[in-house]
């Protein structure tokens, strides 16, 4: 099995709703840096252009295929998640500033192509680790 055989669906959902927390997670980091309250209403307010740019990133990617996979996966939902997560703010009179969309995108990215490397390096690990068991 390789680092993008599918996934059963426990995996698939374990997936998503990790991505899905990780931009809430983002959403929380920022508005606390901001010193911005952390109710539900305003980290729905600042999280939600990017929730709707994962959706369509998953989309993009065809994720539920290989949810692990850091290329073309992990990549695709990040871009997705940035561009129509920064265009929806735009577009609903958010905040839009060149060094919010240089940390956002180094954030998102450190985060959700981030634990699909760290998945990758794992499940690599676990299978080198077995192929050395085989052959002793």
């Amino acid at each position: 099995m390789n680092d993008r055989a599918r996934t059963g669906t426990a995996g698939l959902v374990g997936a998503l709703l990790l991505d899905v927390a990780l931009v809430v997670v983002f959403a929380v980091i920022g508005r606390s840096s901001h010193a911005e309250g952390l109710d539900p209403a305003g980290v729905w307010t600042t999280a939600w252009p990017f929730l709707t740019g994962l959706g369509l990133g998953w989309l993009a990617a065809t994720a539920w295929r290989h949810p692990l996979a850091v290329w073309p996966t992990g990549v695709l939902v990040w871009a997705a998640t940035l561009v129509v997560g920064m265009l929806l703010r735009l577009a609903s009179g958010q905040g839009v500033q060149p060094a919010f969309v240089i940390v956002a995108a180094v954030t998102l990215a450190v985060l959700l192509v981030g634990w699909r490397a760290v998945a990758a390096l794992i499940t690599r690990l676990r299978r080198s680790s077995r192929a050395t068991a085989d052959a002793s």
